[in-house]
């Protein structure tokens, strides 16, 4: 039953990455594109997880937080860069 449900979140994972990608290119504010390239590593994360879980192994976990990490500091790098225009002070 746990098989059946992994799949079943999978795909309603793998939709919703469709649809943050589709709000990525039409977005009609920067600020939407920016919050659907976030919504979409958290799917991604979500993504990798589930799979981790359906194959058994901890090699996937390890891999999620490095992309949250990832995230975090892309998401930071980019508000701040519309914001000030520059990164680095």
């Amino acid at each position: 039953m746990l098989d059946t449900v992994i799949l079943i979140v999978l795909t309603m994972v793998g939709i919703s990455l469709l649809l943050n990608l589709w709000r990525l290119i039409v977005g009609p504010t920067v600020p939407d594109r920016i919050l659907a390239l976030d919504t979409m590593y958290i799917n991604t994360i979500a993504l990798i997880i589930l799979y981790g879980i359906r194959v058994d192994t901890n090699l996937y976990f390890e891999a999620a937080l490095l992309i949250a990490m990832l995230g975090f500091v892309s998401t930071v790098a980019v508000c701040k860069f519309l914001l000030r225009g520059d990164i680095i002070e």
